[in-house]
């Protein structure tokens, strides 16, 4: 009666993560940037580990057209100063790294972006609002 093709459950997440990305502030944009590019090179890390050339480079492409096209994109290098300076040279050794690791089916590498990415993405957390809460809620 019904196709493979259906999957309710991937249909839903869709649905709730376009519907975060309406409702979402600033804030919680960037936080979804993080957990779209943390989430794609996990993906990737699989499909390298299995063989898989083109899925493999396909999420590694989604990672870094998130790096590149939202994370760096939305830093103010005028406003930010230094640290957006940083962040800039940061997300562009990301990005290379990332090439490097699809050219070289290199999982490591992919991990080492991916630490990167969740480093930053925990201190964003942290200065987001709620941040110092939580922190301080968890003993930070």
């Amino acid at each position: 009666m019904f196709g493979n093709h259906l999957n309710p459950a991937g249909t839903y997440a869709k649905l709730s993560r376009e519907s975060d990305v309406r409702t979402a502030d600033p804030h919680r944009l960037i936080i979804l940037l993080f957990e779209g590019a943390e989430s794609a090179i996990s993906v990737a890390c699989l499909h390298a580990e299995r063989g898989n050339v083109a899925e493999r480079g396909a999420h590694l492409s989604k990672a870094i057209d998130i790096i590149n096209n939202g994370l760096k994109a939305s830093l103010d290098v005028q406003q930010g100063g230094d640290l957006a300076r940083r962040l800039v040279a940061l997300y562009d050794y990301m990005v290379s790294r990332l090439l490097w690791a699809n050219m070289k089916n290199d999982v490591p590498t992919m991990r080492e972006v991916h630490a990167l990415l969740a480093e930053i993405h925990d201190a964003w957390k942290q200065i987001g609002p709620g941040g110092q809460e939580r922190g301080e809620a968890s003993g930070s």
